[in-house]
């Protein structure tokens, strides 16, 4: 099968997120102008560099409320920073709470019986008790072709770590099993590792 995505693939879903998976989630907590915070999971999300460390996610719908975005990328352009806390598998169905579209000012941490920490090189809210936070400040927006897509740019300022994910001085991925988006309503769990060494190591 091929097709041109201008013409339509005929199918009865969507095919294109389940190609370009597993996808990480990006569960980003971002706070506006008057003190209120907002929660959401963004499935095109990723790390993009190490050093200065820099990760990124992208908003590809808008609420009417909200001038073709929504919460997280206008609060995100009204403050400058943001945090991105890594999803465990025990998370899931809170995290999935967290996706519903409330209204502007409801509190998705609140909405998803979530505690909430404050960040501490940021003014932000992150999840307590996450396996991991990055703590971050906007480097740039990118507005991406088509309707309501943006790109967020960061760099990490501060990172969190649980202490019971480190094992033998490494972060331990199989202590929390990362959740991981796939195509149309699946997901899946890291659960396995194996290791390859590259040639020139």
């Amino acid at each position: 099968m091929f097709y041109r995505p201008e013409d339509g693939h005929g199918l009865p879903h969507n095919p294109f997120g389940a190609i370009v998976s597993p996808r990480p989630i990006g569960w980003i907590s971002s706070r506006d102008g008057d003190g209120s915070d907002n929660l959401a999971p963004y499935s095109f999300f990723n790390a993009v560099a190490y050093a200065p460390p820099q990760v990124m996610f992208a908003s590809t719908s808008a609420k009417p409320d909200r001038d073709n975005t929504k919460d997280s990328v206008a609060n995100i352009a009204e403050t400058g920073v943001f945090c991105v806390n890594i999803v465990e598998y025990a998370a899931r169905d809170a995290m999935n709470a967290s996706s519903a579209a409330l209204a502007r000012g409801e509190d998705e941490f609140a909405a998803a019986g979530l505690d909430k920490r404050p960040c501490t090189t940021i003014d932000c809210a992150r999840i307590a008790g996450a396996p991991a936070a990055l703590e971050c400040r906007l480097t740039r927006i990118v507005t991406l072709p088509g309707r309501s897509n943006h790109a967020v740019f960061g760099q990490v300022t501060g990172i969190h770590l649980r202490d019971d994910c480190l094992r033998d001085g490494r972060f331990d991925v199989t202590a929390f099993q990362p959740l991981a988006r796939l195509g149309y309503r699946d997901y899946a769990r890291v659960t396995d590792l194996f290791e390859l060494i590259r040639p020139d190591d």
